[in-house]
């Protein structure tokens, strides 16, 4: 008797997707750990306009000055005895940075100076003072 050629029974053939998956993963974090965050002071200020603004790029500590006087940073409002605090905090987190205050047109002097002043007390020298640009 004749015997016919059977072919052997094929395995089933699979993509393994664990390589892309990692590689996936990779560069998720890496995105994560690289991307630049815009940080806020808290609240939206009308800016005076001046003709010599200049686009601050290492700005790291805000600190928002409302109409009302109120301060803002970090999306809190504080007050204003405890602006030195919060200030050395954040300088101690990141030493490379500045301070931008962003002052309300409505705002006092005296409140910007005395966050200013805060600012100094903390030890940043590097203070400056957000305006549009016309």
């Amino acid at each position: 008797m004749r015997q016919l050629y059977q072919p052997e029974p094929e395995e089933e053939t699979a993509i393994d997707i664990t390589p892309m998956l990692d590689v996936v993963f990779i560069m998720l974090i890496f995105f994560i750990v690289t991307a630049t965050f815009v940080k806020e002071a808290g609240i939206d200020v009308n800016r005076p306009e001046a003709t010599t603004a200049v686009k601050k790029e290492n700005a790291n500590i805000l600190i928002a000055i409302g109409p009302n006087n109120d301060v803002w940073i970090d999306k809190r409002q504080i007050d204003i005895r405890s602006v030195r605090p919060n200030i050395e905090r954040l300088h101690a987190e990141n030493p490379q940075g500045s301070v931008v205050i962003q002052a309300d047109k409505e705002s006092k002097t005296d409140t910007l100076i005395q966050v200013m002043d805060a600012a100094r007390q903390a030890g940043i020298y590097n203070v400056s003072i957000a305006a549009n640009k016309p």
